[in-house]
């Protein structure tokens, strides 16, 4: 956003990297840049980095041969359909082209006899079971990681460019692999990532309200969150410009840049939550996995999560997964000082525990305040209010409509993301969050500071953010009623919380009561 509001001042600033260090050398040519990042990507993604016996366990693997027997007849092996084609034309977005040069746009502006031929070819690579080699090259923009040195190769993110006749030819076969494992249920419903009508807020939520639970029963609730690592595999050639790496491979993991890979990845960690005993909550979006487990005896807590962790050890180093000790994080929930954490081992490293966690975008503080997360949230929409300023120039900026878009598109998406968990804070720290909301409204009004803040909701036509708030928790609370295979379907039903609630009123409510309040104050009005 701000590369385009720099663009409009007129202002270009340059981005490419000037020095990178190998083996403690500078490197400053940019022919010798592009295969330092190559090398330093390929070495990531190698078999190397596997221990000695999970090596041998994928060797003996490998060599067993997979006993798969189809017949063409079923519906998901049939030829591809012009129908199919056309659905996947309609939902892709203008992305850069990969080594091809094709694009998107020059697809769906083929004539539909052009169309025909591209679904006769992509039918004889379905059943002929022959892929293009071409299709397996792509090309790699390293973007930095924000926070990180950038001298360092290892703290570039690879972004690839692959081939859009590819790519459009999985997304067809890809609707096809998810509809068979949503199908037949092989995900567990524990998984939130890349699934239809799930999302990060699904995962939120489980913890927010059972750490609630846990609360309101006086008891601990200790969570553990893992830090896995994952591969990707592709042959890579790294671009800087015009300027372009020798060729790479990577040998190990799912294709990045893939449409692909996202259900592969997602197929090949869903065992890890099979592993995870049943006395002991799970959740897991994509590769974020966390365990928690609430009780009065800490002793318990700890044998039931030690013997979590252990299992999933064991999965890991049978599985290729690698899961970092030092970046694992604990958090011992409880709103009583003076209690000890726990002592959770991880491959032998003691994990380690904070007072505050960053999940999926919220911070989670160990008394379940949310005044971390929401003074983080206000510092970062107060930083995005100058984009606000910078396009409200009186001898050249945008007009009330074009500021209200870009608020509505930029800046309060900030606000609502997670507004379902964190909006069970108290008013007063919710309140903090009020005058980033009416600051922006006056600056795409135009409107004085003296300006009354109703007449401001009047006149953006905006409704205040609990009002948004309590739009947003009703939505989403009716979207898990119609889901009967969602997790956190039974805890929003179960009616020993609405009895435990009313008996401490003090506590604060988990989603169901306050949705049961919401919906009983609309039927009386």
């Amino acid at each position: 956003m701000w590369d385009n509001v720099r663009r409009a001042c007129g202002i270009y600033p340059e981005k490419r990297i000037s020095c990178l260090r190998k083996n403690g050398q500078e490197v400053r040519n940019i022919s010798d840049m592009v295969d330092v990042l190559a090398e330093a990507f390929a070495s990531i993604f190698s078999a190397s980095n596997y221990t000695e016996p999970l090596l041998t366990h994928k060797n003996r693997t490998e060599r067993i041969k997979l006993r798969f027997q189809t017949t063409k007849h079923i519906y998901y092996n049939t030829d591809l359909t012009i129908f199919e084609l056309h659905t996947a034309l309609s939902v892709l977005k203008h992305t850069s082209p990969g080594p091809d040069e094709v694009t998107y746009s020059m697809l769906q502006h083929l004539s539909e006899h052009s169309l025909l031929n591209i679904l006769y070819m992509f039918n004889r690579i379905w059943k002929e079971h022959v892929f293009p080699d071409c299709w397996k090259h792509a090309f790699i923009i390293p973007i930095p990681k924000p926070g990180k040195d950038p001298q360092d190769p290892l703290n570039y993110r690879p972004i690839a460019l692959t081939s859009c006749m590819c790519k459009l030819f999985e997304r067809i076969v890809n609707v096809r692999l998810v509809h068979i494992l949503e199908k037949n249920e092989y995900i567990s419903p524990f998984q939130s990532g890349f699934r239809k009508s799930r999302s990060t807020i699904d995962n939120l939520m489980s913890l927010e309200t059972d750490i609630r639970v846990a609360f309101l029963k006086r008891n601990h609730l200790v969570s553990i969150f893992f830090d896995i690592y994952k591969a990707y595999d592709r042959t890579w050639r790294v671009r800087m410009g015009n300027t372009y790496s020798n060729f790479f491979c990577q040998g190990e993991g799912v294709p990045q840049g893939s449409v692909l890979s996202a259900t592969l990845f997602v197929s090949a960690i869903n065992p890890i939550l099979s592993v995870i005993p049943q006395s002991v909550q799970k959740n897991l979006y994509v590769d974020d996995l966390y365990i928690s487990c609430y009780a009065r005896n800490m002793q318990l807590i700890e044998r039931q999560l030690q013997t979590a962790i252990n299992n999933i050890v064991e999965w890991s180093n049978k599985s290729g997964f690698t899961i970092s000790a030092q970046k694992t994080i604990g958090i011992h929930f409880c709103k009583r000082p003076l209690h000890p954490d726990p002592e959770l081992l991880l491959s032998g490293v003691p994990i380690r525990f904070q007072d505050n966690y960053t999940f999926l975008g919220i911070v989670f503080d160990k008394c379940l305040t949310f005044l971390p997360h929401i003074a983080s949230l206000r510092k970062r929409c107060l930083r995005s209010l100058n984009i606000l300023r910078t396009l409200s120039n009186t001898s050249w900026g945008a007009d009330r409509s074009c500021l209200l878009r870009v608020y509505r598109s930029v800046i309060r998406p900030m606000i609502d993301y997670g507004s379902v968990a964190y909006g069970s804070a108290r008013p007063s720290y919710l309140k903090r969050l009020d005058y980033v909301h009416h600051q922006a409204l006056r600056l795409c009004l135009g409107a004085f500071r003296t300006s009354p803040i109703p007449s401001l909701y009047a006149e953006a036509f905006e409704p205040s953010l609990s009002s948004r708030r309590d739009k947003l928790s009703l939505s989403y609370y009716f979207r898990i009623l119609s889901n009967d295979i969602h997790p956190l379907r039974g805890t929003l039903l179960n009616g020993n919380n609405n009895r435990l609630f009313n008996a401490r009123p003090s506590c604060i409510l988990i989603l169901d009561c306050v949705c049961a309040i919401y919906l009983q104050t609309l039927f009386m009005m």
